[in-house]
């Protein structure tokens, strides 16, 4: 359990909170782990479903604390909040600075920057602990290729500049991801971006993951009160969780690519552990899925130094924090997003 900025998470199992006086209290298997003052949060969220007394639920509503319960694959399911809830004047504020061209460039611009660094930095990667394998020369040439689109980035004002720059700088990142397979390059083959269905394994793999990070971005969004179907970066479109889609650009390599990399270099996952379909699409079958399931908990309890925040938190609460910077920043209390960059 850590507090982060005003909202305090709740990742412990089996964790029960309950209300002392004007304290909210956390115990595990009937002992006390945590007590903090009601009036020093604006947030509490649960994973995994942690037991909650009436009386604290009563508390929250009437301090005004908002307090959500996600599954423990981060899916959004409840939302317990007081009768003066800021959610609708947030999202209202949403909805108008969506509608406005500069700021929409400008958090596009920003979502997109984090994403072609973070691209960068995988590649780097790569590059520095592999020089002498077969395709590192030209990944670091792909890496110099994205610092220029970074740079471009300064001098495009409009969002379908933005979005021109992103898909220019995805496609050089993918013409050498399959450098950056090093162990069964033959049974996991990356020939570019297939989706909807994804037509080999690493496809596959990628796809599922960024599925599982969409969501846990969606329920991030919504858990601090934003909508997530109304984005800056993707267009709206009926049932498209577009916000969601915005957020996860920049956590895409850090989150998935690396983690999917490491699965299949490992020999963690096998080739024989995916399924062609008559369609021609490739799709995981049970036992893979379930080892991906295992493994992506794992990660996300991995703890890294938040790079704004300069503060010790889980992986898995990336999505939550961006969301809450992201908040703040359409509230007017941060003057720009920033976005999550690897160190």
């Amino acid at each position: 359990m850590r507090k982060l900025l005003n909202t305090l998470y709740v990742t412990t199992p089996h964790a029960y909170l309950s209300r002392d006086g004007e304290n909210l209290v956390a115990t595990v298997d009937d002992q006390e782990r945590f007590r903090v003052p009601i009036h020093n949060l604006e947030g509490i969220v649960c994973f995994n479903y942690a037991g909650t007394s009436p009386s604290l639920m009563s508390l929250c509503c009437e301090r005004g604390v908002s307090l959500c319960y996600l599954s423990e694959s981060g899916r959004f399911l409840a939302r317990v909040s007081g009768r003066v809830s800021g959610n609708v004047l947030l999202r209202r504020k949403q909805y108008r600075l969506a509608d406005a061209d500069a700021e929409t460039a400008g958090l596009a611009k920003a979502f997109v920057s984090g994403k072609v660094l973070n691209c960068r930095s995988v590649l780097m990667r790569f590059a520095r602990d592999h020089d002498e394998k077969e395709g590192s020369q030209e990944v670091a040439e792909a890496a110099e290729r994205l610092l220029v689109y970074f740079r471009a980035l300064d001098r495009s004002l409009s969002a379908d500049a933005i979005r021109g720059i992103e898909g220019d700088a995805a496609r050089a990142y993918y013409e050498v991801f399959r450098h950056l397979i090093t162990e069964q390059k033959e049974s996991f083959a990356f020939r570019g971006r297939s989706r909807r269905p994804p037509l080999d394994p690493m496809n596959a793999l990628l796809s599922f993951l960024y599925t599982l990070l969409m969501m846990d971005c969606a329920s991030a969004l919504e858990t601090v009160g934003l909508d997530p179907q109304v984005g800056f970066l993707h267009r709206d479109r009926p049932g498209r969780l577009s916000l969601a889609l915005d957020l996860m650009e920049e956590l895409r390599p850090y989150l998935v690519d690396r983690l999917a990399l490491t699965l299949v270099n490992n020999k963690q996952v096998s080739p024989n552990g995916f399924v062609k379909k008559e369609s021609g699409g490739v799709l995981m079958d049970a036992d893979t899925r379930k080892l991906v399931l295992t493994e992506w908990q794992k990660r996300k309890q991995e703890e890294i130094t938040h790079p704004f925040l300069e503060e010790k938190i889980s992986i898995g609460l990336i999505p939550y924090v961006q969301s809450l910077l992201l908040a703040r920043h359409l509230r007017g209390d941060l003057d720009g997003y920033p976005p999550f960059l690897v160190r």
